[in-house]
This record gives structure tokens, sequence and C-alpha cells, in this order.
């Protein structure tokens, strides 16, 4: 069964130094996702850490929240039936570790 669902979508500082955000961006719509919301923001090291959390103690704790605070990320809030599960294969056969 189909659900409308609602996730949240991070481009993270390399691919937005890469100025890789419009294809990133054509290529989740083109997968049938809706963009309901986008915010360029660049988050500080604090704000890094505090949204990772549940990762502090784990070994790449200090390298994540370093990368993350690095440069401006593009958040975006999507829309789509099944989104979770259709966001999580996308970025599995698309951006690993690069989006």
């Amino acid at each position: 069964m189909k659900t409308l669902e609602r996730t949240l979508a991070i481009i993270k500082p390399d691919a937005v130094e890469r100025k890789a955000i419009g294809d990133i961006i054509a290529t989740i719509e083109a997968k049938g996702f809706r963009i309901i919301g986008v915010h360029m923001r660049h988050i500080n090291k604090a704000q890094a850490e505090g949204f990772y959390a549940v990762h502090a103690g784990k070994p790449f704790f200090e390298s994540l929240t370093n990368f993350m605070s690095r440069g401006p990320i593009v958040v975006l809030a999507l829309e789509k039936e099944n989104a979770i599960k259709d966001w999580r294969d996308l970025q599995a056969t698309n951006w690993q570790n690069s989006s």
C-alpha cells in the first residue's frame, strides 16, 4: 500500500561546492518527489553535533560534524508516496557519500 509521506533531504557541502545543486534537484523531481520546502544554510559545528547527536561517541562523529559544518548545505522537504523508502533507494543508487 502506498502512503503519501514527507522526508528530509540534505545536499551536503561537497555537492554544493561542486555546483551540483541543480542536477540533484532535477533528479529528485524526475523521480516523482515534490519539493515542498528548500533552504540553503550554513550550520555551525554545535548545530551539526546537535543534529547528529544520535551518532555521538561513534568513531566517525567528529569527521561527520566537521564535514557538515564546513560549508553551505541545502535542506529540502520532499513529499511523495512512499517518500522515505524511495529517498533511501535514490540515495543508494545515485549519490553514495556525495550528496
